[in-house]
């Protein structure tokens, strides 16, 4: 287990993705993350996504988008509609550094676990609250998925073909970008926060919307707009600010390349014995050659399709020039820079032997990130955690299993 976190305890009430993946960055770092889930559907994500095997075709009981999510915790199954459960869940906070919820704005007030009901009996919690839309303004009541937010802020306007050629109009992006960013900004925002009340500050309230996270996070391409007042396009695979940085077909696929400066884009022509394109004015600097591109461009897709993709990827890497083929999962992860990485990784499974898992990225050179947990079975730790966080007795735990205000899985 890492050393990074080895103090905070974090109470995570989180359902889905973003607020989980929140939750799973702060496990790996060494936090005792408590997941909290209803005793008889759990988090929805273990509903979503593919239902993994075993050995012989039966179903484990997991599926994909809550394996993505949840390792590292431990899971107690509670129901919040219930005053005993409510009360369990005072108490756990109590004992907390950090609560991750995404319930709509306003439910946990109604169960009295909001922030500032939490805050009378921990003023040092730190209480992150992730919606769609925030705790304020006229959406704020609103529910939301992660398509929504690709839309509404924007980014699907500048995803996918170019309007006037084939298949134009705007896309997705091909994963949940939206909530996987609002649970970066969420680690990012609960380590803050926790660093203000270690240099002797109180907790806070964290208010992170996925519609704000997802509109900061267009970075560059929203500030052109800001700058310029010229709304971005859609451009395929090519960038709306650099030239050439796009996917060129090679004789047998494609192939992406990704000229970052003026240097490697007279690298670049030498590589495709174009020198005599350095020197033209026309695509001199990035800005011409921006300016140019629709001259440009024809003659390096001529070039490129003379030889196969890996033949001119050998020659761009010997001459420094960024480029890369368009890999899909099976082939990326057989990448020997990805599997040098280690970024998959096996974990210990009772059922199938092992379990294949993403690594987190991150490299510590002091505090290494450790994985201590499978993502848990719904109420695999609600016994274990009441009598270790909360020293409840085996007849309290019982009856409270009896009254169907908790829920058990295996211990």
């Amino acid at each position: 287990m890492s050393t990074c976190l080895p103090y905070l305890r974090v109470l995570d009430m989180s359902r889905v993705f973003a607020g989980p993946w929140a939750g799973q960055i702060l496990a790996d770092f060494g936090a005792d993350v408590i997941k909290i889930e209803h005793p008889e559907t759990g988090d929805d994500a273990r509903y979503l996504g593919v239902h993994r095997v075993d050995d012989n075709g039966d179903d484990t009981g997991e599926t994909s988008s809550f394996l993505a999510m949840n390792r590292g915790k431990r899971s107690v199954a509670v129901d919040l509609k219930t005053p005993e459960g409510q009360e369990i869940i005072r108490k756990l906070a109590a004992e907390s550094d950090v609560l991750i919820e995404n319930f709509k704005t306003g439910t946990l007030d109604r169960y009295k676990l909001g922030y500032e009901d939490l805050r009378a009996v921990n003023p040092k919690l730190v209480y992150c609250s992730i919606t769609g839309f925030g705790q304020t303004g006229p959406y704020s009541e609103q529910p939301g998925y992660d398509p929504l937010f690709q839309a509404m802020s924007g980014l699907m306007s500048i995803t996918g073909v170019p309007d006037g050629e084939p298949g134009a109009g705007p896309n997705l992006v091909g994963f949940s970008v939206s909530d996987i960013i609002a649970g970066l900004y969420a680690t990012i925002a609960i380590l803050g926060a926790v660093n203000h009340r270690d240099r002797g500050g109180d907790g806070q309230h964290i208010d992170l919307a996925l519609l704000d996270s997802q509109i900061a996070a267009l970075s560059h391409i929203g500030m052109n707009y800001l700058v310029s007042g010229k709304m971005p396009m859609r451009s395929g695979a090519a960038s709306q600010i650099t030239c050439p940085w796009q996917a060129f077909p090679c004789s047998d696929m494609d192939l992406m390349i990704a000229v970052g400066n003026d240097r490697q884009f007279k690298r670049l022509c030498k590589v495709l014995e174009l020198e005599h394109l350095a020197d033209d004015p026309r695509f001199q600097t990035n800005r011409e050659r921006m300016r140019n591109k629709s001259a440009l461009l024809p003659l390096l897709i001529t070039a490129f399709s003379r030889r196969p993709a890996g033949e001119w990827h050998e020659a761009l890497k010997e001459a420094g020039v960024p480029s890369g083929p368009i890999k899909d999962f099976g082939q990326a992860l057989q990448d020997p820079q990805v599997r040098h990485r280690q970024m998959v990784f096996d974990m210990p499974h009772p059922k199938t032997g092992s379990l294949r898992l993403f690594a987190n990225p991150i490299k510590f050179s002091e505090t290494p990130v450790g994985y201590s947990r499978l993502p848990p079975r719904l109420g695999e730790h609600t016994q274990s955690v009441l009598a270790e966080v909360l020293h409840l007795t085996e007849q309290q735990i019982g009856d409270l299993l009896e009254s169907k205000v908790i829920g058990s899985g295996a211990e």
